[in-house]
């Protein structure tokens, strides 16, 4: 049957998947929180499924390297079936210890938002919940950031499969072809390593700077996956440290920035590569001089009086925003009206492709403007040669075809599933704005879903439109819609 062989990677990757309930259950257990419990069932269930996925067509599963339908399938697959694992442990929690039950929409909603690393939640009272819950939302956008399917390319050979196929599909961006090294599982392997050194050094900077050990590991979860998920319901602003504030904004830079880079820089020992990117230097000017302009706006409005706290309270925020990350340490919806719109048209373009970020990308952005130049530049002089560049390199057209397509996709999106959200009844504003934060994977919109907020008061139907949205903004559109097509089902 086509296909077929996908399914012992399926299984492979939800076994590897329940493993990592462990840590959250570790953490239960070690400060008795009461939450230890829905850890065990949660893994044996999800386990079990794997290993049945897995055993139903062992045959298939020996030495099989994916083919490129192979991996858009599974893409897709993971990204819908994985939070349906994810979310056991929050409805065995909600189910028994408390006295207000998990929906199963809401609970799919909610471990959705973390594997996109959206950060949207339909919970309230997360001062209260059990450590070990509030780490599991946290810890699910650290494995979705860099992409649980990236690690396990890094996993496949040792399970006696191919994983090119898989990597290509689930690579962001307008150019996946490219490699780094000769082999995609070292890839792989060094583009988690350096999310892993990055982690790394953030906990330490959120722990140096005042957070508690628990609340530095689940920050710092949230912040280098730009998720932006919390463990507390003011968001940041529990914290009230213009230290904490200055950590996040710098990892949170770091995490819009290509991790490809990173580790060029590191194996190549060339720092300077990251500097002369192009993509890296737009990501860094457009969120720093957007912060600023914001501020300067906030003062001229007399919103703000004080110059330096406008600019602190501004790159956060603004930075957090444009990240795609989500926190928040004021209700900026209570800006000029100017303010909160620009910065969630932010989420779309601030991050660089390769990064933790959704959106369009800057990369694209880029190419696109480049376009338009070279368009008016042939109405002027019909016969010159004007190729668009991208860091030094020429950029084929094919390249730029793809990023036209995708805009049209993505404008397309936005505005059909606007409409959706419009036919319940929903205000303009904060339809609009919870489409483009779903698919942006930026989390608060305005109104209702602000960051004073959160989607807890929609319907079921619209909180299924928004999820949809959310798993088409973390599959870059295209990868997810195709499977839709007839022609991708034919032989």
């Amino acid at each position: 049957m086509p296909f077929l062989r996908i399914f012992p990677v399926l299984g492979a990757i939800t076994m590897v998947f329940a493993l990592t309930m462990l840590v959250p259950m570790g953490v239960s257990l070690w400060t008795n929180d009461g939450a230890g419990l829905a850890y065990p069932e949660a893994m044996v269930v999800t386990f079990v499924a794997g290993l049945a996925m897995r055993s139903a067509v062992w045959r298939v599963g020996s030495h099989v390297d994916l083919q490129a339908r192979d991996g858009i399938l599974l893409v897709g697959l993971v990204w819908t079936i994985l939070p349906l694992f994810a979310a056991l442990p929050l409805w065995i929690y909600f189910g028994t210890d408390t006295q207000t039950p998990l929906s199963f929409t809401d609970g799919y909603f909610e471990a959705v938002s973390a594997l996109t690393t959206t950060g949207s939640t339909v919970l309230t009272g997360l001062d209260q919940l059990p450590g070990a819950i509030n780490l599991w939302r946290c810890f699910l956008q650290w494995l979705g950031g860099m992409g649980i399917l990236v690690l396990a390319v890094a996993i496949l050979p040792m399970l006696g499969m191919g994983g090119s196929q898989l990597f290509r599909a689930e690579a962001t961006g307008p150019m996946k072809e490219a490699k780094l090294t000769p082999r995609i599982t070292e890839t792989a392997k060094g583009l988690w390593t350096v999310y892993c050194l990055l982690s790394l050094a953030c906990v330490l900077g959120y722990w140096l700077g005042g957070m508690k050990p628990l609340d530095a590991w689940m920050h710092m979860f949230s912040t280098l996956s730009l998720g932006g998920l919390s463990s507390h319901d003011a968001s940041f602003g529990y914290f009230h440290s213009p230290t904490l504030e200055w950590v996040a904004v710098v990892f949170m830079l770091l995490a819009s920035c290509n991790f490809a880079l990173y580790f060029v820089a590191l194996t190549k020992r060339q720092p300077s590569r990251i500097w002369r990117d192009p993509e890296w230097r737009g990501t860094l000017a457009l969120s720093v001089g957007s912060s600023v302009f914001v501020a300067g706006l906030l003062i001229a409005k007399g919103t703000m009086t004080e110059p330096m706290e406008a600019l602190r309270v501004s790159l956060f925020n603004v930075v957090s925003v444009a990240s795609t990350t989500g926190y928040s340490t004021v209700d900026y919806t209570t800006w000029p009206v100017f303010a909160p719109m620009f910065m969630i048209m932010l989420s779309g373009v601030a991050t660089s492709a390769g990064s933790t970020g959704a959106g369009i990308k800057m990369a694209r952005m880029v190419m696109l403007l480049k376009q338009a130049r070279r368009e008016m530049s042939r109405i002027i002089h019909p016969r010159a040669v004007n190729p668009v560049t991208l860091g030094g390199h020429v950029v084929q057209d094919r390249t730029i075809f793809a990023v036209l397509g995708f805009m049209l996709v993505y404008g397309g999106v936005i505005i059909g599933l606007t409409m959706v959200l419009l036919l319940t009844d929903m205000p303009f504003d904060t339809a609009f704005t919870a489409v483009v934060a779903s698919v942006n994977n930026m989390g608060p919109g305005l109104n209702e879903v602000g960051p004073a907020g959160n989607y807890a008061g929609l319907t079921d139907f619209q909180t299924w439109v928004c999820t949809l949205a959310m798993i088409l903004g973390r599959l870059e559109m295209l990868s997810f819609l195709v499977l839709f097509t007839p022609g991708f089902w034919r032989k």
